[in-house]
């Protein structure tokens, strides 16, 4: 395990290239593909695929079923293998909520971690996009894609309006509880995000099997980097505590790498692999739980 733990650059500085990132428009962001207004963007037609998709997941990601797959998963007693080939079993997958791209997901993967190390950022930040995705193995256990990827947000508590198709939360039992639809919930005001329930995926479930091995930056990146409603539209600051104030910059530095680096280029995946293999032997063991 590599002891690398510095931080890519000062934060200040990382604000101001996350500031500049989001901001493009007539100009392109880290991809050539397509601008930056173009990424994100979710259709009203019912007969859309992404649409059926969140109508799914908000309907039944419940603060129930979240502790239920907690307990079920958490034990990690499902597979034992590499992160290599961990990506290589899910290679098969292409990610329902995604309206963004139709790659796979090793290539996906490899484009995120490219564009980080283009941009000259240290290896354990590179490895942390090169694995971001891997909990979405999750689907080839059997797992429906609802209860695997798309936006992430807090259960147990009332849900913000900036959750992406969040009409379709009527639909959710816990929107019925008293209890759980205040401002704060099951939980006290600035209890930390640590300490909240946010809907079951594979940033949850892959945080759990790698929280030995890196450095907490990457842990944050990994563990929040689908928390939209948090880090893009600024909801659940009243469940924030210190700690999560810089776990915030940090996936913010990382979120323009996972959207804006999709395009319809694949990665030489032969040619990239020797790297990316020497990367990972940097800091994992050959063999993890899964």
């Amino acid at each position: 395990m590599s002891t690398d733990s510095s931080p890519l650059k000062d934060l200040d500085v990382l604000d101001a290239e996350r500031q500049e990132r989001y901001a493009l428009s007539d100009r392109e962001a880290i991809t050539t593909d397509k601008p930056r207004e173009a990424f994100r963007s979710y259709s009203r037609a019912e007969d859309d695929p992404v649409r059926a998709f969140y109508r799914l997941h908000h309907r039944y990601q419940t603060l129930d079923f979240v502790k239920a797959k907690k307990r079920e998963y958490l034990t990690r007693d499902r597979r034992r293998m590499g992160i290599w080939e961990a990506m290589e079993f899910l290679n098969t997958l292409v990610d329902e909520s995604d309206p963004d791209t139709g790659l796979s997901q090793i290539e996906h993967l490899l484009q995120t971690a490219e564009a980080i190390r283009k941009d000259g950022h240290p290896r354990w930040f590179i490895l942390t996009g090169l694995l971001h995705d891997l909990g979405k193995i999750l689907c080839l256990f059997g797992e429906p894609q609802w209860a695997v990827v798309g936006d992430t947000f807090v259960t147990g508590c009332a849900y913000p309006d900036s959750i992406v198709y969040a009409e379709f939360l009527r639909e959710n039992p816990d929107s019925n509880v008293p209890a759980y639809q205040t401002l704060c919930g099951i939980y006290e005001p600035h209890c930390g995000l640590d300490n909240v329930h946010l809907t079951w995926g594979h940033d949850e479930y892959l945080y759990h099997v790698v929280r030995d091995y890196l450095p907490e930056p990457a842990l944050a990146m990994i563990r929040y980097h689908s928390f939209y409603p948090w880090h893009r539209e600024g909801a659940y600051t009243h469940l924030m505590d210190a700690q999560d104030a810089e776990r915030l910059r940090w996936v913010q530095a990382f979120n323009p790498y996972d959207l804006y680096s999709k395009s319809a280029v694949r990665p030489d995946v032969a040619q990239l692999r020797p790297y990316y293999e020497d990367l990972i032997a940097e800091y994992f063991p050959p063999v993890l739980r899964w």
